[in-house]
């Protein structure tokens, strides 16, 4: 409702200056001759198109303010689903006096926030936790969580974390945020792993609404991409090697993407769903090149999903 006011004003605004840029058609003083009449037609024309380029404008710019308005709606709405299973992850699932594994990306970093939170408040207490990145382990520490790896604390009551496509099966595709590898071994060492999502990221196959991540070394980084793509079970997979930042699978660089540990990352592209993603994972795994993939098959014991009917729990 805000927006449509804010719209509303916007375009009375047009209307109005429009009109005021319009001449009046009764003007108070007529033209005495044919030669002012002819000038005064004139200017009325001039005065006529320019109201009608200003109005023109205005709407344009108006559709163009509608746009922005309503992605940023979108966004705000998305980030508000994602906040919500954040928080009730945590607080269904997070006791006091566990070990928990904290996932990484914008709908995991709320849970990181509601662990900080109640920590603070004294809800909960005597609480380690695990990053499964540095992006993570930072925004942890300035949260006052206390910190542990896999080293001292490998065996974790519960591990939560976001996902980029989750299939009915709930198996999921993982690492956009480029820290697949970390996330795997900490959430495979979880006694539960709880996936957060908003229902956007629901679907009804892995591959075509989210390239695979996967994560390999440096040396002979072209050879190894070849080799996958002749893989089987990936047949008619395209691999993209990620350029820039490593937290998202856009190019916006020109120098491969580097991970955490090291490494690249190369996105798998598909055009249909991947018919076996338990076969295809296997068969990553053992391409040498391959430290770990983004396909996280039957590790998941539930998963939150929020949407606009409110928020629903499925369970495997």
């Amino acid at each position: 409702m805000a927006q449509r006011r804010v719209l509303l004003a916007l375009l009375s605004s047009a209307v109005l200056g429009s009109c005021f840029l319009a001449p009046s058609v009764h003007s108070a003083t007529a033209p005495r001759s044919a030669s002012q009449a002819g000038a005064a037609f004139r200017s009325s024309s001039i005065h006529t198109n320019s109201a009608a380029k200003f109005a023109s404008f205005s709407l344009l710019s108006l559709a163009a303010l509608a746009a922005q308005m309503r992605s940023v709606a979108r966004r705000a709405s998305q980030d508000e689903l994602k906040k919500q299973v954040g928080f009730k992850a945590v607080d269904d699932y997070v006791k006091s006096g566990t070990v928990i594994g904290l996932g990484t990306g914008s709908t995991a970093a709320f849970a990181v926030e509601r662990v900080g939170e109640k920590l603070k408040s004294g809800e909960l207490k005597d609480i380690i936790a695990i990053p499964t990145s540095i992006r993570t382990k930072e925004q942890a520490e300035g949260l006052g969580i206390p910190l542990a790896t896999l080293d001292t604390h490998s065996d974790l009551d519960v591990a939560i974390d976001g996902a980029d496509e989750v299939d009915p099966a709930l198996n999921l595709v993982k690492g956009g945020g480029g820290a697949l590898f970390r996330e795997k071994i900490v959430e495979m060492c979880a006694k539960k792993f709880i996936v957060i999502v908003d229902e956007s990221k629901l679907c009804d196959g892995l591959g075509p609404g989210f390239p695979v991540p996967v994560e390999i070394v440096p040396f002979c980084h072209e050879h190894t991409m070849r080799q996958i793509a002749a893989l089987p079970a990936l047949a008619g997979c395209e691999p993209v090697l990620r350029l820039g930042n490593v937290a998202n699978n856009q190019k916006d660089g020109d120098e491969p993407a580097i991970t955490d540990n090291g490494n690249y990352i190369v996105d798998l592209k598909f055009t249909s769903p991947i018919k076996d993603p338990v076969a295809a994972g296997e068969q990553l795994k053992a391409t040498v090149g391959v430290v770990d993939h983004g396909l996280f098959t039957g590790m998941t014991t539930a998963c939150i999903v929020a949407g606009s009917d409110g928020i629903i729990v499925k369970e495997a």
